[in-house]
């Protein structure tokens, strides 16, 4: 059985806030091996775009660092589980999701965070760290 996640990736790493991210990774994963990857852009961040696209293209999972609520619904509603508050390089992620052993947490975007913001949001509002690279 082929498991298909999607990635919201900012370059080499996780992106912290899925709606904005430049592209996703998609691997499919088949006995614990990671047997496909490809990278696609985002479609843009309008209520429910996201979750329908990656529906469309066979996603059951989807790895972020942050997701709101409502965005959360969407992805219940496509019938795609969410696993948030992941950070990082997307190879570990890969990894991590060969072995098993990824794990995910609290949400890293404040609730209503994305209102009124687009992909070229300039304002984070989750915890920094080395990997951020949201515009200041």
């Amino acid at each position: 059985m082929t498991l298909r996640v999607a990635i919201s990736t900012d370059g080499d790493y996780v992106s912290a806030h899925f709606g904005r991210c430049p592209a996703f990774t998609i691997v499919d994963i088949k006995n614990g091996m990671v047997t496909n990857t490809i990278l696609i852009e985002n479609p843009g961040h309008q209520p429910g775009v996201i979750p329908q696209f990656l529906h469309q293209k066979g996603v059951e999972c989807i790895v972020a660092g942050g997701m709101g609520m409502r965005a959360r619904g969407f992805f219940d509603e496509m019938g795609i589980s969410a696993v948030l508050g992941v950070s990082g390089r997307i190879a570990d992620v890969l990894e991590d999701l060969e072995n098993g052993t990824l794990k995910g947490g609290e949400s890293l975007c404040k609730p209503g965070a994305g209102k009124g913001y687009g992909l070229d949001k300039a304002i984070c509002d989750h915890p920094h760290d080395k990997h951020d690279k949201c515009k200041q």
